[in-house]
């Protein structure tokens, strides 16, 4: 329902209200309710309230954990899933096509999902976002709370040439919900492409496992072959699941665009680099969804047929479980029973939304409260930036201010110059005074809205505020129906606990501030406010923000690079806390901007800014800032700017805080690191985490896979938290920047299989190659560049006391034979998860794997008392003697490890090591001239001639790789176009 605006005319009496609009489905029906809202500031009567206040309490019972995530609108209803959410980005050329075959591809998808989960799930309802840059139409009904950044379902140009990889964004633990999944228009499009990647319908129930109940692919790009043993003789295997697929190593040798298969050569254990495994297209046992999409799949792998040996991502963060195990273990699955049909009950509906222009109120507390700390002028200053550089043009905005009653500064307009920019932050407020009575403020702001827009539905509101006000609830109904996104700032220790009940029932944004000296904090908060519409060319992005405690006399010298993706509306801002200091700007070719060249005003006089016209100089901006002032003084700085090409995406990052699902709930700070939908890596990126009455912590969240960090190279940098101060809200600050060398970018992970070919009836059938780079790290020279992301976190610890942490669980552990020793190989973890340093190890070894997973306690102990455990982060190294074991001929010895800290708490199980001693039998069979190898079945029987080269796998890592990647400096069409 949204909220629309209607007037009842009688002589001179004008009735304001609201009533729900009337709207259209594209199917043809229509919901029509008129139920009258009123707006007032009038009271409730005292039973309802009572009502409210205890509502209210009971929520608070729940209220354990918010943050700024992208959380999902889908839920599940008598089985279906309701309210699944794709967007098509804004760039992506309009064509129709495109949401045709989306529909089916998710019409099919639900067929084979109910077929998958052995007739449980299916999907019911579908929204879909129509671009604004796409023509309008009658059958696109208006926004609601959905948005492209909180899309389940992203369908964009990937920004590389010929690389169409579905994939889904999950950096998560197992059975953690993703962040979307990715498709691209050609994959929607080029029906030839089901050759590669397999029936569209089924790659959707892939990816939909990956992103809703957070299981991995079963296959690997990395190792596609291991050794195993699972009858007496140790064999090369595919990585599949379940075991014994059948098919045949092949290895490519092409010349130009001429390829030829042969039969793969063999080093070591293994097959030479560059050998894949083609599957048979007839297969005696089903596949499972999450290895191949062929159409013999009809299942995930359970218990009985998973393949617990494959050196997967499956096996390496779901410790060995199958894929239906972890599904079993869902909400979705308790709360739902089978369907006792062979088909889905429904079909899926779909509704056609269409991005419409941003209209936004700023809902402002002026309460007495608001003129202590400065804060009445921090708001301004914060405000003021917003208003001038980060709402995109042609948006609408409007100010309401609030204390015991709420007034409007300023009706809705739109923002089409610089002088409607000037005229808004003219009204904003200067005096405080009063009470504090939020739902008066939303009230106002909703009636400003609809008034011009004459409906709140897909609207906006920024709230501020930074008191408590226990009338909260009285106005959650409103909320609820208006369609409207609350976006909550609060400001202080003290602002309403109940305050994020309002970001968190409509999906808006819930900041957090801490008071300060000068405004960088709150005008960091007001810059995380961006259009969610998808379209980076508009976006404001933060480059920069700093603030010193400057002694007299002493210097602030800040470089502010400003890299070839940015620079249009650059934007720099200095603010200091007592008086005017000496400054200057200095842009890379040695041009400088005085203090004369600033901005001032006498609303804000202790503040100055610089807009720097056309597109600013890619390179470095010095900052020279001297405090002359007699006294000690904080001084700050802030930069922004926007995409330099609407082609060429700039390099973004993300950032935010979770409770991970594992034993202690510990906090970890999240960051993604890209450029387009490419992984950035090689960044530091440093998170500043603060709280009102507690010391800044300072981490440096790290991309290696370990500790916190799910998966090397994704461009995800993350670090757990472990110096929480009790109960309150944490403000998250993070800053990425790279250094003027080549920047590292990565493709996606968790996506589906690129298959190279199949046998059919012994004879080979390849398909076209994969991109020569497709799996290459890509190179290009951005500069050095530097981004800022705010987020916050609302934490409840049930008690004031710091929480007590084990070691973070080893998830690298590596085993290779030297000499007929025994090397094992790991990152140290932590006393406390990922920081501080463990105590002593404990190193265990078993020759069965899932012995030594379910019974760690009772499997053979290695004597470790002479290894001291490095600081986190460090890399370890213990060596075993030949006399522990016996190393011989199709010797497999899988190792585990736990970490114990100084108050004898102990980390969870390593990730399982194996340790393979193996010679091959015999020769391979070549190739005839029809491709057929009869030799070549299941168990893929190798040789070597010569030494025995011992080759190691990890099980559970896909990092162990004797494939390793060779490094390739690529020309990028749309990458290398301006740059």
């Amino acid at each position: 329902m949204c909220l629309g605006l209607y007037i009842l005319g009688r002589g001179r009496q004008t009735i304001l209200g609201y009533h729900n609009e009337v709207f259209s489905h594209p199917t043809g029906g229509h919901i029509n309710k008129t139920d009258k809202l009123s707006f007032s500031n009038q009271e409730p009567r005292r039973q309802e309230q009572v009502m409210e206040v205890f509502k209210s309490l009971i929520f608070l019972l729940s209220f354990q954990l918010l943050h700024v995530a992208k959380s999902s609108m889908v839920w599940l209803n008598e089985n279906g899933y309701e309210d699944l959410v794709v967007a098509i980005n804004p760039q992506v050329p309009e064509d129709a096509n495109i949401i045709l075959n989306t529909m089916n591809m998710i019409k099919n998808a639900s067929n084979y999902l109910f077929e998958m989960t052995k007739h449980r799930f299916f999907f019911k309802s579908v929204k879909i976002i129509i671009p604004k840059t796409w023509k309008k139409n009658t059958n696109y009904s208006r926004l609601k709370t959905e948005s492209y950044d909180k899309a389940d379902v992203i369908i964009a140009d990937p920004y590389m040439t010929h690389v169409d990889d579905p994939y889904t964004l999950h950096y998560r633990g197992c059975k953690e919900k993703g962040q979307y999944i990715h498709f691209t228009p050609n994959f929607l499009l080029n029906d030839s492409l089901t050759n590669v990647y397999g029936e569209k319908g089924r790659v959707f129930v892939h990816e939909w496992a990956h992103f809703w109940w957070g299981v991995f692919d079963e296959y690997s790009s990395d190792m596609p072959f291991y050794v195993s043993r699972n009858s007496e003789e140790a064999s090369v295997e595919a990585t599949s699941c379940p075991a014994g697929v059948t098919g045949i190593p092949v290895f490519q040798d092409c010349s130009g665009d001429k390829c030829e298969p042969r039969i793969c050569r063999y080093d070591g254990q293994l097959y030479e680099k560059g050998c894949i495994f083609i599957p048979d297209i007839q297969q005696n046992t089903s596949f499972s969804v999450m290895y191949l999409q062929l159409p013999s799949v009809v299942e995930f792998c359970d218990k009985n047929t998973h393949n617990s040996e494959a050196p997967n991502m499956q096996n390496k963060i779901c410790n060995h479980k199958s894929t239906w195990e972890v599904i079993m273990e869902s909400d979705d699955f308790r709360n739902s029973a089978v369907i006792n049909a062979s088909a889905p009950p429904s079909e899926t509906t779909f509704t056609l939304l269409q991005t419409q222009t941003r209209a936004v109120a700023l809902v402002l507390d002026v309460s007495g409260s608001m003129s202590m700390h400065d804060r009445l002028r921090h708001l301004r200053s914060a405000a003021e930036v917003f208003l001038l550089h980060i709402i995109e043009i042609g948006s609408w905005v409007g100010i309401v201010t609030f204390d015991s009653d709420a007034s409007e500064k300023a009706p809705l307009q739109q923002i089409n110059n610089n002088a409607a920019r000037q005229k808004l932050v003219q009204c904003l407020p200067t005096i405080a005074s009063g009470q504090t009575n939020i739902c008066a403020g939303i009230r106002k702001g909703f009636k400003l809205i609809a008034e011009k827009m004459t409906t709140t539905c897909g609207s906006e509101i920024v709230l501020l505020t930074d008191g408590e006000d226990p009338r909260i609830a009285t106005c959650l109904d409103l909320v609820k129906q208006s369609a409207a996104t609350i976006h909550t700032i609060a400001l202080g220790p003290l602002a309403s606990k109940e305050l994020e009940r309002f970001s968190k029932l409509t999906g808006g944004l819930n900041l957090y501030a801490v008071d300060g000296a000068v405004p960088s904090k709150l005008i960091e908060t007001f810059s995380a406010i961006t259009s969610r519409s998808g379209d980076i060319c508009e976006q404001s992005i933060q480059l920069e923000s700093k603030d010193l405690v400057v002694q007299h006399s002493g210097w602030m010298n800040t470089t502010v690079p400003v890299d070839k993706t940015v620079g249009n509306d650059t934007f720099f801002h200095i603010a200091w806390s007592l008086s005017q200091p000496f400054f200057f700007l200095r842009d890379p070719k040695g041009k400088e901007y005085g203090s004369s060249d600033f901005t001032t005003s006498n609303s804000n006089p202790n503040t100055a800014r610089l807009s720097i016209s056309g597109t600013a100089e890619v390179g470095d901006w010095q900052f020279c800032i001297k405090n002359v002032h007699t006294a000690t003084q904080t001084i700050s700085v802030t930069a922004t700017s926007r995409p330099a090409y609407s082609d060429v995406p700039p390099v973004r990052i993300a950032a935010h805080m979770n409770r991970a699902n594992k034993a202690f709930n510990p906090v970890v700070v999240y960051a993604e690191v890209s450029q387009g939908f490419l992984p950035v890596l090689g960044a530091t990126v440093i998170a500043t985490i603060e709280k009102d009455g507690a010391g800044a912590v300072t981490l440096e969240l790290l991309d290696n896979g370990t500790g916190a960090d799910t998966m090397k190279d994704d461009g995800i940098y993350s670090r757990y938290f472990t110096s929480l101060q009790g109960t309150g809200r944490y403000r998250l600050k993070v800053n990425a920047h790279g250094r003027n060398t080549t920047t590292r970018l990565s493709l996606k992970q968790n996506r589906a299989l690129y298959i190279p070919g199949y046998r059919v009836n012994g004879k080979i059938y390849m398909n076209a190659p994969r991109p020569k780079f497709a799996d290459k790290e890509i190179q290009v020279k951005l500069g050095s560049f530097s981004r800022i992301s705010t987020s916050s976190l609302v934490v409840n610890t049930a008690g004031d006391s710091a929480p007590i942490y084990p070691p973070c669980e080893v998830t690298d552990l590596h085993a290779r034979i030297e000499n007929k020793t025994i090397v094992l190989s790991w990152t140290a973890p932590g006393g406390d998860f990922d920081n501080g340093k463990a105590d002593h190890y404990i190193i265990k070894s078993s020759k069965n794997l899932l012995d030594l997973r379910n019974h760690f306690d009772r499997a053979t102990s290695l004597n470790s008392s002479n290894l001291i455990p490095k600081e986190a982060g460090r890399e370890e190294s213990f060596k075993i003697k030949p006399e522990n074991f016996i190393i011989e001929n199709n010797t497999i010895i899988y190792f585990a490890i736990r970490a114990v800290d100084d108050t004898n708490l102990i980390s969870e199980v390593s990730n399982i090591a194996q340790a393979t001693w193996f010679i091959p039998p015999k020769a391979p069979v070549p190739l005839d001239d029809d491709g057929n190898n009869d030799g070549a079945n299941s168990t893929v029987i190798v040789a070597i001639v010569g030494l025995c080269v011992v080759v190691v796998c990890t099980i559970v890592s896909s990092s162990l790789c004797v494939l390793q990647k060779q490094k390739r400096r690529l020309d990028i069409e749309k990458m290398q176009k301006h740059v």
